[in-house]
């Protein structure tokens, strides 16, 4: 499969214009059918620091008043849509695919939210009650190599609590659960794990990429990932009509998830969890960990998570 390249979105940022000129610019927008990405600097928290934020907003949005949209939220947002901003140059390429997929009608049209993030990347996706249930030893080792404990729990407040409320408020968006996604990759997919067992009244749907299992970067540690497995997988919400997708590759940081990964699948079978139906597990072999790859396999996450929502 090779990387799908689409043309530039429009693009606005609302910081650096004045209010009268953005008005006009949404304006402007109603006349013209494409898709918009709109870019916050510096969203404040009473929970996390300050970060940036891009809602994107797929085309004809502001042709139609009245359509609401599914809302996926990713973690990682400077590398979803832009290479100028991406880790190593390389971006996911979410809105070129949501493009291709909704209008091949596999997908429905959705808002994506971009959450940027911040130097307390680790301590923001490592999820805070697995990381308590650890031995002091690997609390401590983990403390020292990310500059202090956990802020997951401060993260996903700020998410649920503060955020989404200005995203429902400002834009067309279907706010229940069952409309509402959550996605990332690496740690990123950890937290959204731990969002969608943790938050299960807001979000129905997790999309979980190379999931960085065993947290540490130092050593492939069994005992982290396998808290974190067992505590994530004991709180799946069983019964209660949601989704979640895990995969991961054979190289770099990936070739250490394929143990924890099958323990996963094997919970959930265990718990009657149909596989295809409400989760879905796949391995790419060759694919390393990075953006490259998981632009290259996105096509499969958004399919699962997204099409029975058409």
């Amino acid at each position: 499969m090779k990387r799908m390249m689409f043309s530039r979105k429009n693009r606005i940022n609302i910081n650096k214009l004045p209010f009268i000129f953005f008005v006009l610019m949404i304006a402007a927008c109603g006349k013209i059918d494409h898709d918009t990405l709109i870019h916050m600097e510096n969203v404040p928290s009473e929970y996390v620091q300050a970060r940036n934020v891009d809602i994107w907003l797929p085309p004809g949005y502001y042709l139609d008043p009245e359509k609401r949209y599914p809302v996926l939220y990713m973690h990682d947002g400077q590398n979803l849509f832009d290479t100028a901003t991406a880790y190593g140059g390389n971006e996911w390429g979410v809105d070129e695919w949501i493009k291709k997929l909704s209008a091949e009608k596999k997908i429905p049209e959705v808002i994506v939210v971009g959450i940027w993030n911040t130097q307390q990347r680790f301590r923001e996706y490592n999820p805070q009650k697995p990381f308590n249930n650890l031995p002091d030893s690997l609390q401590q080792m983990l403390i020292k190599e990310y500059g202090g404990p956990p802020l997951s729990d401060a993260y996903l407040q700020f998410i649920v609590r503060e955020l989404k409320p200005i995203i429902d408020s400002t834009y067309q968006t279907l706010p229940d659960r069952q409309h509402t996604a959550i996605m990332g990759s690496s740690m990123g997919g950890l937290i959204s794990a731990y969002a969608l067992v943790e938050y299960s009244e807001v979000f129905s749907r997790a999309g979980c990429l190379s999931t960085h299992w065993p947290v540490t970067l130092q050593r492939d540690d069994s005992l982290i990932a396998m808290s974190m497995v067992d505590y994530i997988a004991l709180k799946i919400p069983v019964g209660d009509n949601f989704k979640i997708y895990f995969d991961h590759g054979t190289e770099t940081l990936d070739r250490w998830y394929g143990p924890y990964q099958k323990r996963m699948d094997a919970l959930l079978l265990n718990k009657d969890l149909t596989p295809g139906k409400e989760w879905i597990s796949h391995v790419y072999e060759g694919h390393e960990h990075n953006e490259i790859y998981w632009n290259e396999r996105l096509v499969i996450p958004l399919g699962f998570l997204l099409g029975d929502l058409k």
